[in-house]
């Protein structure tokens, strides 16, 4: 087996300069980087455009990119903006935090002033790009221009002629919105030109790229406007039900998502081509694949559209093995990691047994005061080969601040699993990062902030909460050589080092 090692990082939070990571020459250090430090994969974060929250598994669509991720500095070579127009702009000064609002107000003027200079519809390789995307970007473009005509309101507030898409008026906004729509597909052009060279840069390195999508779209997309029928809605396109999870230990109400709830029957009618063509697109733009919330497809929690909380939900039976079989007879063999935790059924391990996906392992769950026993899957001695190692994800806390807030009695069994009495708490995180490492997972993914030891101020997102998330950022300070030979050297000792010639040194 080749055993492997990758850096969970977000596009967000590379040092890149004017407020935010994105696809400038950071990115591109930063592969070279995790070359140097013995890495195979890169595994980042969704890549769509966000929406209220910054949630990037809330969306406006599944397909479109984030033109936050947009390199100004690409754009200052190309010609169509000027490095003292983008000094001048204000997208925040702590080097560490992205100021979301800041970035709203300073990017979107600045790219719609590279479109206006740029005489987009003149290149070839931009009309290209719109016949080849022209199946979903239409869609996108339009959604986009239509909502900021209607100072961003949900599509399903628009006026019934649009927000149904009565062909008079999908005619009437393509005239009018003419600029606006063009803007839209000018970004994505720039997105997806620059995501791309970013890619083919790390592969021809020696890293792969794991990317992520969320099981469901968000209910203010141009998915769920613009194919009503994939959805469980009514007429008047309003849902049915919407998706959450049921109440549990760690919330009395349930989470209550709102995402809209598939129709799993159509979407087996017509042999799964949206998710055919959803997965496809995704292959195109990562190396292995990532789908978050799995057990969805076992069964899904269905609750009533209108209800504040998830008490009064219900489980649905899902489309099971079936999507999975579809994908591999329509796109062969493809990589993907089951993210399956949370409360898994014998239903779910069958149904990720049975695709042959590596599930997940995340260490902090492994010392839970109220299940001491040895058979607890999180253990790393009860790894199987099968399977993607975590130390934790981008929703839970930091190895050092987890270990901090566990109680007292976790702390000891986790001392005691260690065989570790004496390591002062704040240098902890290596004995952890080793423990997963050395497990027989095939693949081990330990965050940034976990080999730099930082603390919960430095978490990804605390789910539940809105305002605080998505904002950390590593500073090139942080990515010394010294952190890189460390990462390189725990690579080496638990052989996983990146056997592609490229990394070798």
């Amino acid at each position: 087996m080749n055993r492997t090692a990758g850096i969970l990082l977000p596009i967000t939070s590379l040092p890149s300069k004017y407020g935010i990571g994105c696809f400038s020459k950071s990115a591109y250090d930063f592969v070279d980087w995790l070359k140097k430090a013995g890495q195979t994969y890169w595994q980042i974060l969704p890549l769509g455009p966000t929406s209220y929250g910054d949630s990037p598994y809330q969306s406006f669509s599944t397909f479109a990119g984030n033109p936050y991720f947009i390199s100004l500095e690409a754009l200052i070579e190309e010609g169509v903006l000027t490095k003292e127009e983008c000094d001048a702009a204000d997208f925040g000064r702590l080097p560490g935090d992205i100021n979301y609002e800041k970035i709203y107000k300073s990017r979107y003027p600045l790219l719609r002033k590279a479109y206006e200079r740029s005489q987009i519809a003149d290149n070839p390789d931009y009309q290209t790009f719109l016949a080849e995307n022209n199946w979903w970007l239409s869609d996108y473009a339009l959604f986009m221009a239509v909502k900021e005509r209607f100072d961003g309101i949900p599509w399903n507030e628009w006026p019934e002629d649009i927000r149904l898409r009565y062909g008079y008026s999908m005619d009437y906004y393509r005239r009018e919105l003419y600029f606006e729509i063009e803007f839209q597909q000018y970004m994505q052009f720039q997105f997806f030109r620059q995501w791309n060279a970013l890619k083919s840069y790390a592969n021809d390195a020696g890293i792969r790229i794991i990317g992520d999508i969320p099981i469901y779209v968000a209910m203010d997309s141009a998915d769920a406007w613009a194919h009503p029928e994939l959805f469980q809605l009514d007429e008047n396109n309003v849902p049915y039900a919407v998706a959450g999870c049921p109440p549990d230990g760690f919330s009395a109400d349930g989470q209550l998502w709102g995402n809209p709830l598939y129709r799993w029957d159509y979407h087996k009618d017509t042999d799964y081509a949206w998710w055919m063509s959803r997965l496809r697109f995704c292959f195109q733009m990562c190396d292995v694949l990532r789908i978050d919330h799995f057990r969805g497809f076992d069964e899904y929690y269905s609750i009533p559209y209108g209800d504040t909380s998830a008490v009064n939900g219900h489980w649905e039976k899902g489309p099971g093995i079936g999507l999975f079989r579809c994908m591999e007879r329509h796109l062969g063999h493809r990589e993907v990691i089951a993210e399956d935790l949370g409360y898994v059924t014998d239903s779910v391990r069958r149904l990720v047994s049975d695709s042959g996906f590596p599930g997940m392992k995340v260490l902090e769950f492994a010392f839970d005061a109220r299940d001491s026993g040895s058979a607890n899957d999180y253990l790393p001695h009860n790894y199987t080969e099968n399977c993607v190692a975590y130390t934790g994800t981008h929703d839970n806390e930091t190895i050092t601040g987890w270990f901090r807030s566990i109680q007292k009695e976790e702390r000891k069994m986790a001392r005691a699993y260690l065989c570790d009495k004496h390591t002062p708490e704040k240098l902890l995180y290596r004995s952890f990062i080793a423990l997963v490492m050395r497990s027989s997972a095939k693949m081990c993914i330990i965050p940034l902030q976990d080999y730099l030891g930082l603390g919960n101020n430095c978490r990804t997102n605390k789910p539940s909460t809105v305002g605080i998330n998505w904002r950390w950022r590593v500073t090139q300070k942080e990515l010394s050589d010294t952190l890189q030979q460390e990462i390189r050297d725990v690579a080496k000792r638990y052989g996983r080092m990146n056997q592609a010639p490229e990394s070798t040194f």
